[in-house]
């Protein structure tokens, strides 16, 4: 029995890795400025 991974799972792996990583910092970074945004609205009040 070959235990080897296939070329699918050398790719798949990796690609939904680097996925999860864009999508967490484009999210992040949306949450970091939002609150900035709010803490500054809050200071000027």
């Amino acid at each position: 029995m070959d235990a080897l991974p296939t070329i699918e799972h050398l790719l798949y792996i990796p690609g939904m890795l680097l996925i999860g990583i864009a999508l967490g910092f484009r999210f992040g970074a949306k949450a970091a400025r939002d609150e900035l945004a709010r803490q500054e609205k809050e200071r000027m009040e």
